[in-house]
């Protein structure tokens, strides 16, 4: 929402400066976006009077001017338009200035072999229109040498602010100085509406579509000279970025911003027979003032006339009905229309407008008469013209509503102590009527007992977000300060404070700050993917109707979306290794999935005299890191199982996921599919992982104590042992083999070397396993030693092992 500083004080009647206002802005609730001030980037361009005009030697098209620019030396400079001429009177910029439509410095330069000192400016060379035809020329009476954004009084801020959606009064400059004054910062001026003394019959307007238009007003106004908008008008809609158009467009736009009602003005040169608001039809379409054309149905609300539909209601208005440069006839069309109505439609159609954002916030519904009767006027006084009575089609639910409170609800819910005076100041201020009664001192057995007032407190219409005694709290709080809400403790629980964390909270925890332990930089994405991206990874169940962009429609199935967009956008800075992880949510029909997921990509280490050449990241690398994160989830690491079947995201015989059995899938990992690498830029070995904290079981509950730790009274007693296996056996099964050969005294068992080569037949491998024995209350006999050889010997040999020679 934009608006000048001077469009503000046409309704706040103050002698706040600009910074305490835009202080005031933030303090009660209205965010402020912005401020610009159009005249500082014009302070190097001056009025100027152009003494002399001589043609240009070397060029027919240019002249060569003498400039007064007000200091009593005449500058020369060489000009090229064609309204150039001695006693023009126009904006010259100075040696230095830069020129706001381009950012061209000016300075001293030849043209033609002739110098030339600065530059006499068109209107869009300055941003201040679309003129370009010739240099401004300026009434005789303006003060040569005065910096021309002074003397147009461009000297006014333009002021963005952020309106919250529940704030609808507020899309009006009016209630922002109705904000403002009631936060001390002046008075609100009485707003005018004229009284229409209009002759003859209304036009013929109803209303059938009563849920989504349940009134429509109208005036015409015959007689209309249309042209183009007055000068004060103009001004105010340029400064807020708005282009004007015509009067009469530029009044139901002025009228829109200054008081937050839409209006809209027909053609009746176009229109057939009366208006109606009604519902579409299927397959009805109407050619909008954007130049789309869109197709409405029985779900939205329309304008139409005896022929055809001319305006979607509340959104936008038809290009053909619209007023024109020739129009002498017009309709002012003042409806209001379902806020809930007009969401769906706009979502429907992917249109947006100004008077879109409006209703469905919810206009005023009791401002009606008042909004037609001041557009029949500004219509009467800026175009001429004569003005019929008004029809009223329908009934708008202007009926007000009323909340009981209580001042002390104040205190009690926002901790503020506001006195109750100075409650019903600001609440009258801001619009509400406040009835007070009871209150006072009543005796009870002999002694006084104060009564608290009780407070009647009626909404006024423009607020459909007010609904209960909390939001008038709200409302008296923010006027008052959010700063004067004091910071209180909550009282202490006696004894030792009890966890606040869940189960889940806390695993989260640990594996956060284990990634972050190892060296991996958490990432934040989206929730949201795009169509394509969410293909990539097998599809996702939940799509949005209404998504805030294209690129964020499909709620994420997998993490490794955004991890690799994270990536590329490191890789685009020139990072050389990249170690992201997230925890985050995945989104399927059965519900949400807590998630872990990491990629590495780029140089496990650099490039050095020792190491050699750099070292990529390889699936191992990610292996370690799911065991890793796992293993700080709480997850049973020793038991899980190495299986090979990894999604289609990752490349064939380089990945694998770890199990608890064949159907519990803890984590997937290994080395990213080259295509879907290439689908997001990347080139080069990236890995990738992902752990399914959902799937990993709870602890079993076994008490507050836990037993405690028993060293063994005997050293362990570690065994080598090399098999030949077949090629297809994995090294992890044959380690899980090993381990259950006897259970009571192996207590672990790991790989450490992979042999292929002379002395090994072709289709087999050697793989050497390190067996740790641990003895209980006596050392191992060495027929016990060769008892438990034996049994691993004949673990492997179920797997078709057979002990090394």
């Amino acid at each position: 929402m934009k608006f000048t500083l001077s469009w503000l004080k046409t309704h706040l009647n103050t002698d706040a400066d600009l910074a305490t206002i835009l202080k005031t802005l933030n303090a009660i609730g209205l965010e402020v976006e912005g401020v610009e001030n159009p005249a500082e980037k014009l302070g190097a361009f001056k009025i100027a009077k152009v003494l002399t005009a001589e043609r240009h030697p070397q060029a027919d098209k240019l002249q060569v001017l003498s400039v007064d620019h007000g200091d009593g030396n005449p500058l020369q400079v060489v000009c090229g338009a064609p309204n150039a001429r001695a006693g023009l009177i126009g904006v010259f910029g100075v040696e230095g200035a830069v020129v706001p439509v381009n950012g061209m410095v000016l300075k001293k330069t030849a043209i033609r072999g002739v110098e030339s000192n600065g530059m006499m400016c068109s209107f869009r060379e300055l941003e201040l229109g679309e003129d370009h035809d010739g240099i401004i020329e300026l009434a005789e009476s303006a003060p040569v040498g005065q910096v021309y954004a002074n003397w147009a009084g461009l000297n006014d801020p333009v002021i963005d602010v952020s309106i919250t959606p529940n704030r609808q009064d507020c899309m009006g400059v009016r209630g922002i100085a109705r904000d403002l004054a009631a936060a001390g910062l002046g008075t609100l001026n009485a707003i005018i509406v004229p009284e229409i003394a209009g002759g003859g019959p209304g036009p013929d307007v109803r209303t059938d579509d009563v849920d989504g238009c349940p009134a429509f007003f109208a005036r015409t106004v015959r007689g209309v000279t249309n042209g183009a908008s007055p000068d004060w008008m103009a001004k105010r809609l340029k400064a807020i970025g708005q282009k004007p158009i015509s009067t009469l467009v530029d009044i139901t736009n002025y009228i829109m911003i200054d008081l937050g009602r839409p209006l809209h003005v027909y053609d009746m040169a176009s229109l057939k027979g009366g208006l109606v608001a009604r519902k579409g039809k299927i397959g009805e379409q109407v050619l909008a003032l954007n130049g789309k054309t869109y197709t409405v149905d029985e779900s939205m609300t329309v304008i139409a006339d005896d022929e055809a539909v001319h305006d979607i209601g509340g959104i936008m208005g038809g290009e053909h009905s619209g007023a024109q440069d020739g129009t002498t006839d017009v309709l002012i069309e003042c409806a209001y229309f379902t806020p809930e109505r007009i969401a769906v439609t706009g979502q429907k159609l992917t249109l947006t407008s100004d008077a879109r954002g409006r209703f469905e916030r919810g206009v005023d519904p009791a401002f009606l008469d008042d909004g037609l009767s001041i557009a029949t006027s500004l219509v009467v006084s800026l175009c001429g013209g004569t003005p019929s009575e008004a029809t009223r089609a329908g009934t708008p639910p202007a009926t007000p509503k009323t909340v009981a409170y209580a001042p002390d609800q104040c205190l009690s819910l926002a901790g503020v102590d506001v006195p109750a005076d100075e409650q019903q100041r600001i609440l009258e201020s801001l619009g509400f009527a406040v009835s007070v009664s009871g209150g006072g001192v009543e005796y009870q057995d002999g002694m006084p007992v104060s009564v608290p007032a009780s407070w009647s407190i009626t909404v006024p219409t423009w607020r459909r977000d007010v609904d209960g005694w909390p939001d008038i709290v709200e409302e008296v709080v923010r006027i008052v300060g959010l700063g004067k809400v004091p910071s209180t403790p909550l009282p202490r629980v006696p004894g030792v404070a009890r966890p606040t964390a869940t189960p889940e909270q806390l695993v989260e925890r640990r594996v956060r700050r284990t990634a972050a332990a190892r060296g991996l930089a958490e990432a934040i994405n989206w929730s949201f993917l795009s169509e394509k991206e969410a293909a990539a990874v097998g599809g996702g169940d939940w799509t949005l109707a209404n998504p805030i962009s294209e690129d964020l429609k499909v709620m994420r199935p997998s993490l490794l979306p955004g991890l690799l967009s994270a990536t590329k956008r490191n890789v685009d800075r020139s990072a050389t290794s990249i170690r992201l992880f997230e925890l985050g949510r995945r989104y399927f029909k059965q519900g949400e999935r807590a998630t872990v997921g990491f990629v590495l990509a780029g140089e496990k280490t650099a490039r050095g005299w020792q190491s050699g050449k750099a070292r990529a990241f390889d699936a191992f690398d990610a292996k370690a890191e799911v065991i890793a994160l796992l293993a700080a989830a709480g997850a049973p690491v020793g038991n899980l199982q190495n299986f090979g079947e990894a999604s289609a995201a990752y490349h064939p015989g380089q990945s694998g996921t770890l199990r608890l059995g064949p159907k519990v899938v803890l984590a997937e990992y290994g080395v990213l599919h080259p295509s879907l690498a290439k689908q997001f830029g990347l080139s080069g070995t990236v890995v990738a992982g992902e752990i399914f904290l959902d799937a990993i079981p709870g602890k079993r509950k076994s008490g507050f104590m836990r037993a405690p730790y028993a060293p063994p009274a005997l050293q362990a007693v570690k065994r080598d042992f090399a098999f030949i296996v077949p090629e297809a056996v994995e090294a992890d099964a044959l380690v899980r083999s090993v381990k259950g050969a006897d259970k009571k005294s192996i207590v672990d068992a790991r790989l450490f070397d992979v042999f292929v080569g002379p002395d090994v037949e072709d289709g087999y491998k050697s793989l050497a396993i390190e067996v740790t024995l641990q003895p209980g209350e006596k050392s191992f006999s060495q027929e016990e030693l060769e008892a438990i050889s034996a049994a691993v010997v004949k673990a492997a040999q179920k797997l078709g092992g057979s002990l090394r020679g």
